[in-house]
This record gives C-alpha cells, sequence and structure tokens, in this order.
C-alpha cells in the first residue's frame, strides 16, 4: 500500500504547474486565458491530437473558425474540471460525515443526514430537490457564469474572496495552469471514485475503513 500512495502522489504532481525562473514578454502583459499555452504539463506538452491549432490542417482554410473549436473545448474542459474539484470536495465531507444541518425536506421527514454517500445518496433525493438543481444549474449556465463565455473568467477573482484581485504576468499564468491542471486531476478523482464504487460497492469511506483502497478487500 505504500507503493500504492506513492503512485497516487506521483500522479497528483504530474497535474502540478511548474514554476519558470525566467520571465518572458509575453507574460508580462495580460494573460489569455484561451492561450493554448494555459495547462501544457510535461511530458505530454501541448495535447492538440486533432491538430485544430494547425492552420496547415484546417480543411476550409478558416483558421479563426478552426481554433474556434479548440477553445470550445478548452472552455469546457475548464468548466468541468471546476464542477468536478467541487464534486471531490463534497465527496470527501461527506464520507468524512459532515451533513448540513436540518431537513432536506421537512414535508417528507427527510434530514440531510440521511442521505447516504455515493452514488445511492442521488437515488434518495426527493423529485422536488432533483429539480431545483436542475433548475439551478440551469441558470448558472444561461445567466450567471454563461457558457459562451468561454475565457471562464467570471470577475469572482482567482482564490481570493471579496477581495479585488486582478492578477497579472507570471502569477495570473501560474494560477490558470494550476486551475486547469487540477481540474483534470478532479475529474480523473471523481470518476475513479464512482467507479471503484460501482465496482466494489462501497463508497470511499467504506473502502478506506476495510482496507479496500484498489478494488479488493484484506485477505
Amino acid at each position: 500500500k505504500t507503493a500504492i500512495l506513492a503512485s497516487l502522489i506521483a500522479s497528483a504532481a504530474a497535474f502540478a504547474p511548474s514554476k519558470s525562473s525566467s520571465s518572458s514578454t509575453a507574460l508580462n502583459e495580460r494573460i489569455d486565458p484561451l492561450d493554448p499555452s494555459i495547462g501544457v504539463t510535461a511530458p505530454l506538452g501541448l495535447y492538440d491530437p486533432l491538430g485544430w491549432l494547425d492552420p496547415s490542417k484546417d480543411p476550409a482554410s478558416k483558421f479563426a473558425t478552426f481554433h474556434a473549436n479548440f477553445e470550445r473545448r478548452r472552455a469546457v474542459e475548464r468548466k468541468h474540471g471546476r464542477v468536478a474539484m467541487a464534486a471531490v470536495v463534497g465527496m470527501l465531507f461527506h464520507n468524512a460525515g459532515i451533513e448540513f444541518p436540518g431537513y432536506l425536506s421537512k414535508e417528507m421527514g427527510i434530514r440531510f443526514s440521511d442521505i447516504p454517500d455515493g452514488m445511492n445518496g442521488l437515488f434518495s433525493v426527493p423529485v422536488a430537490g432533483l429539480t431545483q438543481i436542475f433548475f439551478f444549474c440551469g441558470v448558472c449556465e444561461l445567466a450567471i457564469w454563461p457558457a459562451s463565455n468561454y475565457s471562464g473568467n467570471y470577475g469572482v477573482g482567482y482564490g481570493r474572496p471579496f477581495v479585488p484581485n486582478f492578477l497579472e504576468g507570471d502569477e495570473l499564468k501560474y494560477k490558470l495552469d494550476m486551475e486547469i491542471n487540477q481540474g483534470r486531476a478532479a475529474m480523473l478523482g471523481i470518476f475513479g471514485a464512482l467507479v471503484g464504487e460501482a465496482v466494489t460497492g462501497q463508497t470511499l469511506a467504506e473502502q478506506v475503513a476495510s482496507g479496500n483502497l484498489i478494488g479488493y478487500g484484506p485477505p
């Protein structure tokens, strides 16, 4: 298990952005969140298997439109990463037994603490609750944090809530790299947790308690 833990730490470190000791002229200007260099991590470098950033592979010779395909998918990647990071934090809190106080539905006598951990929790939420979640996500997607804003910058700052922080240069580049890479790690993490639960029939807390961290229980 020590070797497994070491491999997990090494995998997480692969997603950590590296600081550059030298600063280029471009970094002294405002960094574009859609800059293809954001999130570029060794050993893959810039991952563009379909060649959306290569003008020579543009079938219609309209590079601006062709490049927009990359920008759209980069925006989707960033948003999915943010959702996945929130999902991982929520999963850890819920599996640690940290629940909201009070009732989820007082009329039905369902407390927040009555909702089971893991995927089964989704099927324990009343239909009215699921409808509210769906509606809230729709409002966020269409009005508050519109999907049409590919930059992902909604004016809420970079890790410093309630404090104006318009970052530039190296610090902004580092924050954007960190966000995209940790979002990627979170997407893998929450997907792995769901697959692990489906395979073992145990939530994360149950797997930890039983020593069943790699899909197989102790001998």
